[in-house]
């Protein structure tokens, strides 16, 4: 169905842009300060589709802060994208975590004490994370709109809009199960090895600690236990989508598909440095589990396709659509790092960033405007080479 992207609209096409497919979800992963690709690709959606509403929206890590600001948002999905585009555009390093050098010594003091001093303080916690994230806390809660810390748009758009039901995902450290918090209207729970769901009222709390870096940035405490990142124990991505009621799914990874010539060819020479060493961890954690998921959900859409009907116990096929970036963003990031303040700057070569041809745990932290504005702009790109592809998608 070939959708007009000028005004006026043909009917068709602008019934089409009012009201998207009732069983459509939506996925966004995690990869820190890559999650403003996502956002490139939802403006060149946002342009065709301008009032498509999405019913199922699922955010895991840095994702969570992407799928919050269209779950929350009072207005229509193109001017949801458009907060998105400001929050992510007028974003700085400082607008995430304290970056004088007075808070990141006293941090790393800490943390040499914490080491050091052999358990003789009781075991009581001195180190949250190697960063304050106070910023960030203030900033979401500004740009999210939170009352009270509670993200009232969620619930507004599930009495009011086409939303049926978000979800966000975050790792109890207390317990080390992967916990999805769900918000919607008539919401079943399911449970599944190391995998719980808990019915609630999304809050900024739950959004940061979804996008709590281990390690990086501090655990959050949701009642009585600890949270963090998402992405590492939910093995199963696209899984809250399919069990909140999704049967096509678009998910936007982070991951650059890399060739087999690029696969073989060495990004560092010799002993490699922490920074590569970091980099391969956190993008088995955050990146990996997606596609890995998105290939066993085509292996069984194709075994149910083969299946008679009566065969298949009630299980249907899923429609799903992966967008990726076309570029390397690690790589990417190295032409950036030096416009980080001087005492960033001063830990990430420490860490060995400029030692490697694709320095991804760069990635992950390198809040810097200049990058996250060629991020979203490489991700509007991507969406436009496969236009006709998301536009069949999205109107099938």
């Amino acid at each position: 169905m070939e959708l007009e992207p000028l005004e006026p609209l043909n009917p068709v096409a602008e019934a089409a842009a009012s009201h998207g497919p009732s069983d459509l979800g939506l996925v966004m992963g995690g990869g820190g300060a890559r999650a403003a690709y996502q956002v490139g690709v939802l403006r060149h959606i946002a342009q065709h589709y301008p009032r498509l509403e999405v019913p199922y929206i699922h955010g895991i890590s840095a994702g969570a802060i992407n799928a919050a600001g269209l779950a929350s948002h009072h207005g229509t999905f193109l001017q949801a994208v458009d907060e998105l585009s400001h929050l992510w555009g007028d974003l700085t390093i400082d607008h995430v975590f304290r970056v004088d050098p007075r808070s990141l010594a006293m941090n790393s003091m800490r943390w040499l004490r914490q080491l050091g001093g052999g358990g003789l303080r009781g075991g009581r916690i001195q180190v949250r994370g190697l960063v304050d994230t106070t910023p960030l806390d203030a900033y979401l809660t500004e740009t999210l709109h939170a009352v009270d810390r509670e993200l009232t748009g969620i619930q507004y758009n599930v009495d009011h809009g086409g939303l049926k039901a978000f979800a966000v995902s975050t790792t109890c450290y207390s317990t080390g199960a992967s916990v999805t918090w769900l918000q919607g209207r008539d919401v079943a729970t399911w449970e599944r090895p190391q995998r719980v769901t808990r019915p609630t009222t999304i809050t900024v709390d739950h959004i940061m600690a979804s996008a709590a870096l281990p390690l990086l940035f501090p655990a959050i405490q949701i009642e009585r236990d600890w949270y963090g990142d998402g992405g590492v124990r939910l093995t199963a991505p696209l899984s809250p989508a399919l069990h909140l009621g999704a049967r096509r799914i678009l998910a936007i990874s982070n991951r650059y598909d890399r060739s087999k010539k690029e696969v073989e060819h060495a990004s560092t020479r010799g002993y490699p440095p922490p920074a590569q060493v970091a980099g391969v961890l956190f993008n088995a954690i955050f990146l990996d589990l997606l596609d890995h998921d998105a290939l066993r959900l085509e292996r069984l859409n194709r075994l149910l396709k083969a299946l008679p009907e009566e065969h298949r116990h009630g299980l249907e096929p899923v429609k799903l659509l992966v967008l990726r970036p076309s570029v390397d963003l690690g790589r990417l990031s190295s032409r950036f790092e030096a416009r980080l303040p001087r005492s960033i700057r001063f830990l990430t070569r420490g860490l060995g960033t400029r030692e490697t041809e694709s320095p991804d745990v760069l990635s992950l932290i390198l809040f810097q405007a200049d990058y996250l504005r060629a991020l979203m702009e490489v991700g509007e790109a991507d969406a436009a080479a496969r236009h006709d592809e998301i536009m069949e998608f999205l109107a099938d």
